[in-house]
């Protein structure tokens, strides 16, 4: 769906983000979205003597995402991350989303990751007194990411 009118834009606020089909719950922030390939620089001399430098398309990159949730009694990411240190590769292997969101709630743009894993889980600095949120930051290697 797009947005309503051509001079919008979508908001940084409306967004979801899928795991192996289920919602991720409380998620506040995502970052990392980038689609990436290689540049090979071809550096020659013409048959004239003149030096010259071409940029080449090359392969595309893997990346990674980062994923901030409210943190919750959910073990879901945790054993997740044990899978994977465990070696179990099969298991470990996940497709994973995020979708933008127009005004409405409908999605307008989702990005698409396979071959996911986790790397790293942290939980934010906990602080005596302090009124703000726990949050649980993880972040998510993949193979290849498609837009649609």
């Amino acid at each position: 769906m797009a947005l309503a009118d051509s001079l919008d834009s979508s908001s940084a606020n409306g967004f979801t983000v899928t795991i192996d089909g289920i919602q991720v719950p409380k998620v506040t922030e995502v970052s990392g979205l980038k689609m990436e390939v290689d540049k090979i620089e071809l550096k020659q001399q013409t048959s004239d003597g003149k030096y010259v430098v071409r940029q080449l398309i090359g392969r595309p990159k893997a990346g990674e995402i980062t994923v901030t949730r409210g943190l919750t009694d959910s073990k879901t990411i945790s054993d997740w991350l044990k899978t994977v240190a465990q070696g179990d590769v099969a298991g470990a292997r996940k497709t994973a989303s995020v979708a933008l969101l127009d005004y409405a709630g409908a999605p307008i743009k989702t990005y698409s990751f396979t071959n996911c894993w986790v790397r790293s889980i942290e939980v934010n600095a906990l602080k005596a007194g302090a009124a703000e949120q726990a949050t649980e930051k993880f972040v998510v290697c993949f193979d290849e990411v498609t837009v649609s």
